[in-house]
């Protein structure tokens, strides 16, 4: 259960950083994907931001609960 559980979150941290990946992707290829108002540099470095949050996660999760 424990394995199961494991590698369960793992795909969920991998499946955030897609997420956020594919919106940075967007935003670079076409920066009128956002609102006029809308900071294209600060929308990307949250992004950004949540890519290395869920990279973060996934290391620990890979350290130290990998059997």
């Amino acid at each position: 259960m424990k394995k199961q559980i494991v590698e369960t979150l793992k795909q969920h941290f991998e499946a955030h950083i897609l997420k956020h990946k594919m919106n940075v992707d967007i935003m670079l290829a076409n920066p009128m994907a956002i609102h006029d108002h809308t900071d294209l540099m600060d929308a990307i470095e949250k992004e950004v931001a949540q890519i290395a949050e869920y990279m973060d996660k996934l290391e620990v999760m890979e350290k130290y609960f990998n059997d």
